[in-house]
């Protein structure tokens, strides 16, 4: 998982290197773009810098479940009181209306160092630039699944020379993947289905990284899956995965984009001066693993990219299985991977 971490400061060292901050000031203003109200002028959030010290290596034991180095983290406000599951369905109501930078600035207010960005390695570097224009410390994760386009990985790169930040990728179980592969071969998914190899290099990865956190923050949006994610809130809790405290129902899972168009993303992203990934340029809109990503035709939907093969309703890898309202609990529990079996169903 990559975390990256981040201070509005004038700069913060991080594992013994430093980077710039951008100008995040009580007096930005980040311009309207499209349908997209990126700062309500009347409703913006605080974006009053803030000075925050990095920990000393020894300064506290590092917690075993903890997915960052402790000398590499930025202190944060620590989580004073557990909030109810029914406080998470109001505030999705209350921000449904809000613009992805105040989504994103009450989601890293309220969850500190405990919550990060899941970076794909597309579009979602939006999430990056708002959670930079809160002006509050961040972190970034990202799944390496082995299987990635050449450019997604120097685009890891540059993004994290970008923000100056870097990032702390996880990967799948190396014995799992010797024995999905051994096993079925390296195109299985062709054959029967990819949850199965989503389930070894996507999900189980995630699993892990999140059992170390309270909260995470994705790129979903309504518009990118009309059979799975039309639904999608501002914010609710995750369904399907556990956080730091165990069980279901320890994790919050923020969706800062959740009711903007994709266009309006990348209208965003090009009037912010935001690298993108080239495959952009070659056609793709939907990024994933290589095999399973190909260019999409004009008129086309984006997730049309994805698993071709297979049926749309059911283009999920797993991670946003809650989404699919079919499954029953016994699906996403009785597995243990969070992700069903190869029946076309869950991804």
């Amino acid at each position: 998982m990559a975390f990256a971490v981040t201070s509005s400061s004038s700069s913060t060292a991080i594992s013994g290197s430093s980077f710039p901050r951008s100008s995040a000031s009580p007096d930005l203003k980040v311009p309207q773009i499209g349908a997209v109200r990126l700062a309500d002028r009347h409703a913006t959030v605080s974006l009053s810098r803030r000075r925050c010290a990095v920990k000393p290596v020894n300064a506290e034991p590092k917690r075993n479940d903890s997915i960052v180095p402790l000398a590499a983290t930025i202190a944060a406000p620590e989580i004073s009181e557990k909030v109810e599951v029914e406080d998470f369905e109001q505030l999705a109501k209350e921000l449904d209306n809000a613009s992805p930078l105040e989504i994103m600035d009450k989601a890293l207010e309220k969850f500190g160092n405990d919550i990060a960005i899941a970076f794909s390695g597309a579009e979602d570097v939006a999430l990056i630039e708002y959670a930079k224009l809160t002006g509050r410390p961040f972190r970034v994760f990202s799944l390496d699944t082995g299987r990635l386009n050449p450019e997604t990985y120097r685009f890891f790169n540059e993004v994290e020379k970008h923000y100056g930040i870097r990032m702390e990728y996880m990967f799948p179980d190396a014995v799992e993947v010797q024995a999905l592969v051994r096993s079925k071969g390296l195109f299985s998914f062709y054959e029967d289905g990819h949850q199965e190899c989503c389930r070894v290099r996507k999900v189980r990865p995630l699993r892990r990284a999140l059992k170390g956190l309270r909260a995470w923050i994705t790129g979903q949006r309504k518009d990118q899956s009309p059979g799975t994610r039309s639904e999608v809130p501002v914010v609710q809790v995750d369904p399907v995965f556990e956080g730091l405290d165990g069980g279901i129902g320890s994790l919050v899972k923020w969706n800062p984009v959740a009711n903007v168009d994709g266009k309006d993303i990348w209208n965003f992203l090009r009037a912010m001066n935001v690298p993108a990934n080239t495959l952009h340029s070659q056609g793709y809109v939907s990024i994933g693993c290589e095999p399973c990503t190909r260019p999409v035709l004009p008129g086309q939907h984006e997730r049309e990219g994805r698993w071709w093969w297979e049926d749309a309703k059911a283009k999920e890898c797993g991670l946003h299985k809650g989404n699919l309202k079919q499954d029953s609990a016994a699906q996403l529990n009785g597995n243990g991977n969070g992700a069903s079996h190869a029946n076309g169903t869950a991804k």
